[in-house]
């Protein structure tokens, strides 16, 4: 229990680091939560401030699960350690502690979390989900696919065996999550009103 104690809270504390919030501050001078869809992820990072910007914001808010993640493979041999930790560092991406509990959409970590806890599924996850950004220009639709798919197969690969039995739990609690925090861009979807890549729109009041 005190692999638990120790590495859960500081995965909590890596995924909480805003980088989205602190980049756009940094280039912009501008809070990121005013712009858009106020979350602080890639999509409305590049929103705000162009790809090049975005594609940073997601390298680094991907590399805060696998440092999250590897902390605890490193030092101990709890897989329940390795998964908790990953999960909290979704968690602290999503409800930041730093920056008043609001953050990203969870994609970039959870997607990012995939490859130290099985570097197969994160490849699955990414073969499967950027297609689907290039073919309908919706990055929203590619992160669910792609967070589903991932997902899905490390629960597949840890019930076959090949990876430990725990780390089924990261894709069971961990896609739910990140559909839960796409629920508005379902809705828009549903409703034909989701943006695609470089078409402008005015802030949301569905935040969601």
């Amino acid at each position: 229990m005190t692999d638990y104690f120790i590495f859960v809270p500081i995965g909590y504390l890596i995924g909480s680091i805003p980088f989205g919030y602190l980049v756009v501050r940094f280039v912009l001078r501008t809070d990121i939560r005013q712009v858009g869809s106020g979350k602080t992820g890639m999509t409305n990072v590049i929103r705000a401030a162009g790809p090049k910007v975005g594609i940073g914001v997601l390298t680094l808010d991907m590399g805060k699960a696998v440092l999250a993640i590897a902390l605890p493979i490193w030092f101990t041999d709890t897989p329940g350690a390795h998964v908790g930790a990953g999960l909290a560092a979704l968690v602290g991406h999503i409800w930041p502690i730093f920056i008043g509990f609001r953050g990203g959409s969870g994609v970039a970590p959870g997607w990012g979390g995939l490859f130290p806890l099985f570097w197969l599924s994160g490849v699955i996850g990414t073969v499967l989900g950027l297609p689907i950004v290039y073919l309908t220009r919706r990055v929203s639709v590619g992160s669910m696919v792609g967070a589903t798919t991932g997902s899905l197969s490390i629960v597949v690969f840890a019930l076959l065996g090949v990876v430990p039995l725990e780390y089924m739990w990261y894709g069971i609690i961990g896609a739910p999550l990140i559909l839960f925090r796409h629920r508005g861009n379902i809705r828009r979807l549903l409703r034909g009103e989701e943006r695609r890549i470089g078409q402008q729109g005015e802030r949301t009041a569905d935040k969601s």
